[in-house]
C-alpha cells in the first residue's frame, strides 16, 4: 500500500527569525528547516555566545543582540520561532509586528492561566500563532491518520500510548526542576495528539508519579481521557524503566472495528540516540496479517518541518487550516490542566463495612 505522510511544503519564501537557541533548536528545529529547504534569516539570544554558535553551525547570516534588533531587521513577511520557556512567551509576543506569523514552543505556557494569558496577547496583536506540537506531523502519525481518515481501519474504539523508558533529564536542566513535569513537558505530546484524532474528551482521570528515588515533581503517569463507554484513551508513561531495553517500550496503538496500526517510537528509547521506528497495520479483510511499512525520517527532525509547513502554508493562503493554533491548543492546556486537578484530588475513597462477620466494601457514592 502507498501511504502518503510527508508534509506539503509552502509555495512561497518565508525568512524564519528564531528566538531562543537552547538544545532543541540545534536538535531539530534548524536540521528540519535545513532539510525542508527553509530560509532562516537570523536568531537571537539571551546568551549571545549560544546563538552565534548556532549561526556558524548552520550558516545563519545574521545573529541579533535582542529581540528588539530582530524585528526590527526582519523583513515584513518574516515567521517568529519561539524556542525560549513558557514564562517568557508574553513579554516576548508583545515585541512582535501585529499580524505577524509565530510559533511557538511547546507546552502553551505553564498551566492554563498562562496559556490564556498567551492567547489573549496572540488575539490583540491578531498573530497568525501555532503551537509547535511537533508529534501530530511526525510520519508514523502521519501515515496512521491517512488510514485511519480513509477508514482503513474501520470505527476507532481503542487510542493507546505506552512508554516505558529512562529518560535522561539530566539533559534538559531547565526543565527537569519543573514543578509540573511529566504531564506538562511529556505526555502533553500525547494528550494533544489524541485530541488531534478524537476532539476533546468529556472528562479526564489521571495520576502523575514520582520516583523514591530522584529529586523530580514526577516521573510517571496514567492518565485516561473519557470519551464514552465505547471509545478508550489512555495513556502509560513510565521514565524510571532503568533495567536494560529489554522490556522497554514505545508506541501508539489505534484499533479500530476494521483493523489497526501500531507505531513505535524509537526516538525515545537509548535517547537521545534514539532506534529506529516501526511503523505497523493490520487489516482484517487481509487475513489479520500484520504489515510493515518502511517510512523514511522520524519525529526528530522531520516532524519539527510539519509544524512550520502547516503555519507557513496557512500564512500564505495555500491551506485554510492552521493544525495546531492557539485556539485549538488552549484545549489542550485545559485537558492538561484538569489532568493535575484529578491527579491532586485523588479517586473515590473506599469505605470498609462489617456484614454478617463478612468485611466487605462500598464506595462513598454507591
Amino acid at each position: 500500500m502507498n501511504i502518503p505522510y510527508k508534509p506539503e511544503l509552502p509555495k512561497t519564501v518565508q525568512p524564519i527569525v528564531i528566538i531562543g537557541a537552547g538544545g532543541i533548536v540545534g536538535d531539530a528545529h534548524l536540521p528540519a528547516y535545513r532539510k525542508a529547504g527553509f530560509t532562516v534569516f537570523g536568531i537571537t539570544n539571551r546568551t549571545k555566545e549560544r546563538a552565534q554558535k548556532l549561526a556558524a553551525q548552520f550558516s545563519i547570516p545574521q545573529v541579533f543582540d535582542t529581540v528588539a534588533d530582530a524585528v526590527a531587521a526582519a523583513p515584513s513577511n518574516a515567521v517568529y520561532d519561539l524556542t525560549i520557556m513558557p514564562e517568557q512567551f508574553v513579554e516576548t509576543l508583545e515585541q512582535l509586528p501585529d499580524g505577524s506569523a509565530v510559533l511557538i514552543q511547546k507546552p502553551m505556557g505553564d498551566n492554563l492561566a498562562q496559556a490564556q494569558q498567551i492567547l489573549e496577547v496572540c488575539r490583540k496583536k491578531n498573530l497568525v500563532a501555532a503551537i509547535n506540537f511537533q508529534l501530530r506531523f511526525a510520519p508514523f502519525v502521519s501515515a496512521a491518520r491517512y488510514l485511519i481518515e480513509n477508514n482503513f481501519i474501520g470505527e476507532l474504539y481503542d487510542v493507546e500510548v505506552r512508554v516505558t523508558i529512562n529518560t535522561p533529564w539530566e539533559i534538559f536542566p531547565h526543565v527537569m526542576v519543573h514543578p509540573r513535569l511529566e504531564i506538562l513537558y511529556h505526555s502533553v505530546h500525547y494528550i494533544d495528539l489524541i485530541r488531534s484524532f478524537l476532539g476533546n474528551p468529556k472528562t479526564v482521570m489521571a495520576k502523575t508519579y514520582k520516583h523514591p528515588a530522584k529529586p523530580l515533581s514526577s516521573s510517571r503517569s496514567t492518565i485516561v481521557m473519557d470519551y464514552g463507554d465505547t471509545l478508550r484513551a489512555v495513556i502509560n508513561t513510565n521514565h524510571d524503566h532503568d533495567f536494560g531495553a529489554r522490556h522497554q517500550e514505545s508506541f501508539i496503538k489505534w484499533e479500530g472495528t476494521k483493523g489497526a496500526v501500531k507505531a513505535k517510537m524509537g526516538l525515545l528509547m537509548d535517547y537521545p540516540r534514539g532506534v529506529p521506528d516501526v511503523f505497523e497495520y493490520c487489516l482484517l479483510d487481509e487475513g489479520k496479517e500484520w504489515k510493515t511499512v518502511s517510512l523514511e525520517g522520524s519525529w526528530f527532525p522531520e516532524a519539527f518541518v510539519g509544524t512550520m509547513a502547516s503555519l507557513m502554508r496557512y500564512k500564505e493562503g495555500s491551506s485554510s487550516k492552521l493544525l495546531t493554533s492557539v485556539e485549538d491548543v488552549i484545549n489542550t492546556m485545559a485537558v492538561v490542566e484538569a489532568a493535575y486537578n484529578s491527579s491532586e484530588q485523588g479517586g473515590v475513597p473506599i469505605s470498609r463495612l462489617q456484614d454478617s462477620g463478612k468485611t466487605s466494601f462500598i464506595t462513598h457514592n454507591s
